[in-house]
């Protein structure tokens, strides 16, 4: 059953505010106009060149799009924030909460489908061994006694009405497992195609009490002055009201197999028995792009690792009061490896901040500690840093037998952390490297 709503809308008022209208800054997007089959196509496509954006013209006979947020500058640049400070206004958005704004005029009510067959949907199949096609850029909404959740998951696509859902024992988990001691199964409306302040609030760990729709506009207000903007389902979950996708349904008490599926590291997470998804309406807005997030690649390192870091800096700066930036890096895959930059009060400061980032970032199992001049986006200045201003006589801490990732292959059970004090020495000069400015 179709259901079409028309919608007026006035001028302006999606300047700014959707994944789509962020495109006319792309300049270097890479066009396919040619048809593209689900099946592997898009992946070999968006692996020639990760940072540079990608819009297929007709994926399963749909648009869509991916590399969209692979590159930092990009992300910063759409928030109307700068690379460098980008961390400091996301410790900010998470302190300062904002309520986001409510609108009629939702773009996805353009077009409302109760029977959609969601085998019509751009969905791929990333690589040889996953367990089917993904949905990999989906934030879940859900509400449940008063309490609003908004995290990433992933969905493996069943048949024309039916998903699994990849359901760790986090909020989402929890507020699913207490529905069902009710009797009642969650409704939850997955959006995809949204602006990054979404995402990243999507992919944040906050307290179970916290609203991310809230975080979200506070990270998007920080630059452009604008709350997110949000409009009722039918269910009366409260979404972006930009979305280019929602797709709205019911976690039910069933349970089907999920996986394989290449996570973060780029290695196979196993088939798992998992919470079924059913779908009972789909919505879209006039010519959609359903966005495409490459598993294992740049896109899927930032917008996982990036929400991390504020936290990291916050934990460090409890020990170190000048925290000027925290990296996790991308050949760590955003979630592994490190680099937080201090100004050092007093030796035995750079240890204690590793400290400090391990505890925001358990996961992590490789922090380098540098100084303010060592440019923490720049790999090789960090890696002059090692080499210039570290001894592993005495600037090396292994931590053994630590709870670790998941996600890293080689853990077994337990890991082993590594910190790196590649600070200079407070008061010994022959630390710094020459330049043409003068003293």
């Amino acid at each position: 059953m179709v259901l079409k709503v028309t919608v007026i809308r006035t001028e302006g008022d999606v300047v700014g505010m959707s994944m789509r209208s962020m495109m006319s800054s792309f300049k270097d997007l890479k066009t396919i106009d040619r048809h593209v089959q689900n099946d592997l196509e898009p992946t070999k496509i968006m692996l020639e060149d990760q940072r540079r954006p990608v819009l297929f013209n007709d994926l399963n006979g749909m648009k869509a799009i991916g590399n969209v947020w692979s590159d930092r500058d990009r992300v910063a640049k759409a928030l109307g924030l700068k690379k460098e400070t980008l961390t400091e206004s996301l410790v900010d958005a998470l302190s300062n909460p904002r309520k986001p704004k409510v609108v009629k005029d939702a773009e996805f009510y353009d077009h409302v489908y109760e029977d959609f067959d969601l085998m019509r949907l751009p969905i791929p199949k990333y690589y040889p061994n996953d367990g089917g096609r993904y949905v990999t850029s989906g934030v879940a909404i859900s509400e449940f006694e008063g309490k609003r959740n908004i995290s990433f998951h992933r969905l493996m696509l069943i048949d024309s009405h039916r998903f699994a859902i990849r359901l760790v024992p986090r909020h989402l988990y929890t507020m699913h497992q207490m529905s069902l001691k009710k009797g009642k199964e969650l409704k939850v409306a997955f959006c995809v195609g949204v602006c990054p302040s979404i995402l990243l609030a999507g992919a944040t760990s906050t307290d179970y009490a916290a609203d991310e729709m809230e975080i979200a506009s506070a990270i998007r207000y920080q630059g452009l002055k604008q709350e997110v903007e949000v409009a009722k389902t039918q269910e009366g979950l409260m979404v972006p009201a930009r979305s280019e996708f929602v797709i709205e349904g019911r976690l039910t008490a069933a349970q089907v197999d999920e996986g394989p599926f290449v996570d973060i590291t780029g290695t196979y997470d196993p088939i798992r028995r998992q919470p079924l998804f059913e779908v009972d309406r789909v919505y879209h807005r006039t010519d959609p792009l359903f966005h495409l997030v490459l598993p294992g690649g740049l896109e899927h390192y930032l917008l996982m690792g990036m929400p991390r870091e504020p936290v990291i800096y916050k934990t460090v700066r409890q020990v170190v009061p000048r925290v000027h930036g925290v990296r996790l890096t991308e050949g760590g895959c955003c979630w592994l490896h490190g680099v937080v930059s201090i100004t050092k009060n007093k030796e035995g400061d750079a240890m204690n901040a590793a400290m400090a980032a391990f505890t925001g970032h358990p996961s992590m199992k490789k922090v380098t500690i540098v100084d303010s001049d060592i440019d923490i986006y720049n790999d090789e200045q960090v890696e002059w840093a090692e080499a210039t201003r570290f001894q592993a006589s005495k600037g090396l801490l292994v931590v053994n037998n630590a709870a670790g990732s998941s996600l890293d292959p080689s853990t077994e059970g337990t890991t082993s952390k590594v910190a790196i004090d590649a600070t200079k020495p407070i008061g010994k000069e022959g630390f710094d490297k020459a330049t043409l400015e003068r003293c």
